[in-house]
């Protein structure tokens, strides 16, 4: 059985359902906390998010779709942003990035992190002013470090001698001094809250702080004197619900900071404890309200620069799923229903795998509803699976779904904001799903639907 990303709370627990799933007493109520916050039952039992009926979301721009929520999107880019109050809020784009996404974040006053070059070119094309954004990356290319500096990139996150390396060169050819941070792997693995020094330091991110390799990338950039370089960054998971990880992590960065202060005679004026808050995917999931991350969060930073006799540095923080997770769900159709032997009944709708890899790459936990009406039948145990030629194709291993579901209904899976779309493929040559935004009784399509032309136009022969 393989691990999931955020425990054993989402392991396969066999044919019955999870031990915490229970029974419905209203299989069309909706939980709250599951679902972007313009979402209703409309008076005819379909689903209804900003003032848009999902029967006319799917007959307008069919199934499957990703349904944008951007009032919702819009409050949780607020509540960051008031939470952490002067800090930096850098919305994670590797979650999901669009130029309209980018534009909706450079209005609401977020700055953006990228990966790789083709984020920050979608970055640069939303809008987002150059200064405002960072680069991250375990594996930067030459170009992608080049388009960087040329555009002048807020902050690149260095995360590898070699790439100091190239950097350092760039930036010695074309004259300019880029400003960085330091990646520092700090040992703390935040999903089980393991908090070791040494444990979780085999991974391809960051440099070591216990094998010495953080402070050895400080002083390479400090004595080229170079980069410039504004702080320490570190990342310890994802998918967490409180800020226990971080007081470790953050103490653990600033045990570094301390030593850059008294072997170099200087304090770095920023630090970056990155993201990973978690959402609700399941009722089991109890995410964080903002205001108290940031508060925990703020408190820990300058209680231990106060021990340590520091500066409290300028703090920012990456959430991107806990931005746009919630604020989107997936409208299927319903093509088959199978009662295999009375041992399960598979429900299966039009997408799958290709539109959202998470529960089989990860073993993910999903909901699910039934969008198009309300039905009075009782519920039964369902999953819901996908078109694909895979038996893991699965996109909700267990729900309660009302005995009557059928072929043609309305299906509707809540927090697919954060890695379906980005992490989409094409496999058995599906195309992707659009991205439909709604707001104010209006819908509109920010990313289109891909066509079986897209994929012959790539196919050269």
């Amino acid at each position: 059985m393989r691990a999931h990303e955020a425990g054993a709370l989402h392991a396969d627990l066999g044919s019955n359902g999870p031990s915490w799933l229970r029974t419905p007493d209203d299989v069309n109520a909706l939980v709250p906390i599951l679902w972007p916050e313009t979402v209703i039952r409309g008076q005819h039992g379909s689903l209804v998010v900003g003032g848009v009926d999902v029967r006319r979301i799917a007959a307008e721009h069919g199934t499957p779709a990703y349904v944008f929520d951007e009032a919702d999107f819009r409050a949780r880019c607020k509540a960051f942003k008031e939470a952490f109050g002067g800090a930096e809020v850098y919305y994670a784009g590797k979650a999901f990035i669009a130029t309209a996404i980018v534009r909706i974040l450079a209005e609401e006053g977020l700055s953006l992190d990228v990966c790789t070059g083709g984020e920050l070119a979608v970055a640069l094309r939303g809008g987002m002013p150059p200064e405002r954004i960072g680069l991250h990356g375990n594996n930067k290319s030459v170009g992608e470090l080049e388009a960087a500096v040329e555009h002048g990139v807020g902050r690149i996150i260095v995360d590898s001698l070699d790439e100091i390396d190239r950097l350092t060169q760039i930036a010695i050819r074309t004259g300019k001094r880029p400003k960085v941070m330091v990646r520092v792997t700090v040992g703390v693995e935040a999903h089980t809250h393991e908090f070791i020094a040494t444990a979780h330091e085999d991974q391809k991110f960051g440099f070591s702080l216990a094998g010495g390799a953080a402070a050895e990338a400080v002083d390479k950039i400090l004595a080229d004197d170079v980069l410039e370089l504004r702080g320490l960054h570190s990342h310890i998971g994802s998918q967490i619900f409180d800020a226990s990880g971080f007081e470790v992590a953050a103490r653990r960065l600033l045990s570094l900071q301390a030593r850059v202060s008294e072997v170099h005679g200087r304090e770095l004026p920023e630090m970056d404890l990155g993201g990973g808050f978690g959402i609700a995917y399941t009722t089991q999931d109890e995410p964080a309200d903002p205001r108290d991350l940031a508060g925990d969060m703020l408190r820990i930073v300058k209680q231990e620069c106060a021990a340590l006799h520091l500066s409290v540095p300028h703090l920012s923080v990456e959430p991107g799923r806990a931005i746009v997770g919630p604020a989107m769900f997936t409208l299927y159709e319903v093509g088959t229903v199978k009662d295999v032997d009375g041992i399960r009944t598979y429900v299966s709708v039009d997408g799958g795998m290709s539109d959202n890899i998470r529960p089989a790459l990860y073993d993910a936990a999903y909901s699910a509803t039934l969008a198009g009406r309300a039905s009075s039948e009782p519920p039964i145990l369902a999953r819901v699976v996908g078109k694909h030629c895979e038996s893991g194709d699965i996109v909700v291993k267990d729900e309660f779904l009302p005995a009557d579901v059928k072929a043609g209904d309305l299906l509707a899976v809540p927090g697919t904001g954060a890695y379906c779309r980005s992490m989409a493929s094409n496999y058995n040559h599906v195309p992707r799903p659009p991205v439909v935004a709604v707001v104010d009784g209006e819908s509109r399509v920010i990313v289109r639907r891909e066509t079986v032309d897209d994929l012959l136009r790539l196919d050269v022969g």
